[in-house]
């Protein structure tokens, strides 16, 4: 929701995936959810994923373009992520670093 609010407004659908997953393992329908603790915070419902996720998996969200950066939040205090694009020989390169505590705080004042 803070970092890609489309389908929580309307609904939008984005394609998601683990990295480096294997077309061979097995698949169940997962819903894919945020650390907001809102009824809304979601960022894709009923999506096919291996079976067997592991605490550091990465998912990969496609297709969020421009907009989702444009549109996030720091909802709940909440830092927006990191983000990444693969280039022409399909290397990960990062595009913008993650948030941290400090710079959530940096524009704050105290009387």
């Amino acid at each position: 929701m803070t970092e890609c609010i489309r389908p929580a407004l309307y609904q939008a659908y984005h394609h998601i995936d683990t990295v480096n997953s294997l077309s061979t393992e097995e698949r169940i329908l997962f819903d894919i959810v945020g650390p907001v603790c809102e009824s809304g915070d979601f960022l894709g419902k009923q999506r096919c994923l291996p079976k067997i996720l592991k605490r550091g998996d990465f998912l990969a969200v496609f297709d969020v373009g421009a907009y989702c950066s444009s549109m996030s939040s720091n909802y709940n205090m909440r830092p927006r992520p990191a983000e990444y694009a693969l280039d022409e020989q399909e290397q990960i390169q990062i595009l913008k670093k993650r948030e941290t505590n400090e710079d959530l705080l940096r524009t704050y004042c105290v009387a």
